[in-house]
C-alpha cells in the first residue's frame, strides 16, 4: 500500500517539526554507528557505507551543480584546484556523472592524489547500447583501473529495474571484471525509490534529503516536482527500509539544489542530515573554497551536538 502524503505544512509547523525530526529520527542506528568511531566525529571520518565494505569521507564534493555548469564556469584550472582543496581538507568522496559538464575534467582533477584514498562515484544515464564500453570509458577518462561506485542515474519510473535489466546486467558484468567496486542508483521520484528499496540489486543509494522538502522525491514520476516539507515523511519511510537492509546511503540536495541562499536553511538541512541517522555520508556541489569551509564548519558543529 502506498503511503498517504500528508497535508502541506505551514512554515511555523515546519520549523517546529524540523527540530523534532533532527533529534529523533532513527536514534538507535545513529548511536550504534557512533560506537564504531569513538571520540570526536568530523566531516573527514571515513564512514562505512552500509555493508558494502567500502568507506568514504562523511562529506563529499559534488561536481554536477546544474548539470555541472556551475563548476564548469570556474574553468578547468580552478576546478582542479577546488578538488585538491577539498582533498587537503579531508574530503575524499568525489561525486560525478557522465552527463555532467565536468566529466572530462575528473581525470586531471584527481591526478596526483592517492587513488586508494579516494571514493570516486559516477553515474550513467539513459540506456546506451554498448553499456560495457560506456562503463570502460569512465575508467579511461578518469585514468583509473576502477570506479568505486557506479550508479544508474536519475531513475523516476516505478519498476525501473525491469525496464533497465539489460543495463543492470552490464553493471553486474563490470563488477565481476572489477571495473566497479559497488553498484547502485540515484532516484528522483518516490515510485523509483520504493522500487530501489524493493530490489536486492542496488548496493549504494544516492538520495535527496533535506527537512524543507526541496526537490525531494514525490509520487509524481518526474525528477523535478514542487518543493514542500510534506514530502519528507514518505522519503524517510523508504530510507528507513534501506537502512534496515544495511544499504550504503549517500545524501544529496542538502542546499536544496542551490535554493538555500539563507544561511539558516543550510544550517537546518545539515543539522537534520547529521542527526537523523538516515545517511552514511552526504555530497554537496561546491564552487569555492569558502563554500567548502562553511559546510565543514556546519557539519562538524552538527556532529558535535548529535
Amino acid at each position: 500500500m502506498n503511503p498517504v502524503t500528508p497535508a502541506p505544512l505551514t512554515r511555523r509547523e515546519f520549523l517546529g517539526q524540523t527540530a523534532a525530526l533532527a533529534g529523533t529520527a532513527l536514534l538507535a542506528p545513529l548511536t550504534a554507528r557512533a560506537a564504531d568511531a569513538p571520540g570526536k566525529r568530523t566531516h573527514a571520518d571515513q564512514v562505512p557505507l552500509g555493508n558494502t565494505g567500502l568507506r568514504c569521507s562523511r562529506l563529499g564534493i559534488g561536481t554536477g551543480s546544474h548539470s555541472g555548469n556551475v563548476q564548469k564556469a570556474l574553468g578547468k584550472d580552478a576546478f582542479v584546484r577546488l578538488i585538491h582543496y577539498a582533498y587537503d581538507h579531508g574530503i575524499t568522496y568525489i561525486d560525478c556523472a557522465q552527463s555532467y559538464a565536468t566529466f572530462e575534467w575528473i581525470g586531471d582533477a584527481i591526478k596526483g592524489l592517492p587513488r586508494e584514498k579516494l571514493f570516486l562515484q559516477s553515474k550513467i544515464g539513459g540506456q546506451p547500447e554498448k553499456i560495457l564500453e560506456v562503463i570502460d570509458r569512465h575508467r579511461q577518462v578518469f585514468d583509473t583501473d576502477y570506479v568505486d561506485s557506479l550508479l544508474v542515474h536519475c531513475m523516476v519510473k516505478d519498476r525501473w529495474t525491469d525496464d533497465w535489466k539489460r543495463i543492470l546486467d552490464g553493471f553486474d558484468e563490470a563488477q565481476q571484471r572489477r571495473w566497479i567496486r559497488v553498484k547502485g542508483v540515484s532516484c528522483h521520484s518516490l515510485p523509483a525509490l520504493r522500487t530501489a528499496a524493493d530490489s536486492p540489486w542496488p548496493q549504494i543509494h544516492l538520495v535527496r534529503l533535506n527537512p524543507q522538502g526541496a526537490h525531494l522525491d514525490t509520487p509524481a514520476e518526474t525528477w523535478n516536482a514542487r518543493s514542500d516539507a510534506s514530502h519528507l515523511p514518505p522519503v524517510v519511510e523508504q530510507l528507513r527500509r534501506l537502512r534496515a537492509q544495511h544499504r550504503g546511503i549517500l545524501g544529496m540536495k542538502l542546499v536544496g539544489d542551490g535554493d538555500f541562499t539563507r544561511p539558516e536553511d543550510r544550517e537546518a538541512a545539515m543539522q537534520y542530515a547529521m542527526k537523523s541517522g538516515l545517511v552514511d555520508a552526504v555530497v554537496i556541489g561546491f564552487k569555492s573554497p569558502a563554500e567548502i569551509d562553511e559546510s565543514i564548519e556546519r557539519m562538524n558543529r552538527a556532529l558535535a551536538g548529535a
